[in-house]
């Protein structure tokens, strides 16, 4: 049966997602391949592995003073890492 007010597709892809429980895994994806856009290609050469699990960004980093460095700068890059993924989707970021 037609529906009298039609729903922009966007949000029908929305609904949908979210309704198949696929909306936070896309959303962490999303935020994961930001990493190298938000970090940059030097530091994104020196990171190994990047996982998410209970709001919390683990990555690997191979050089202990980049690690120093960028675990000085964790609530700058949860904020962008956030924006850029268009979603809360981080509260923490844990380096090793």
């Amino acid at each position: 049966m037609f529906s009298k007010k039609p729903k922009p597709l966007g949000e029908l892809i929305r609904e949908s997602l979210r309704r198949n429980g696929l909306e936070t895994p896309l959303q962490q994806h999303r935020l994961l391949e930001a990493w190298d856009k938000v970090c940059g290609p030097t530091i994104a050469s020196y990171t190994k592995e990047k996982t998410i699990r209970n709001q919390t960004l683990c990555v690997r980093i191979e050089n202990p003073s980049l690690r120093q460095d960028l675990s000085m700068m964790r609530s700058k890059l949860i904020e962008r890492l956030n924006a850029e993924a268009g979603a809360q989707i981080i509260v923490e970021i844990k380096f090793s």
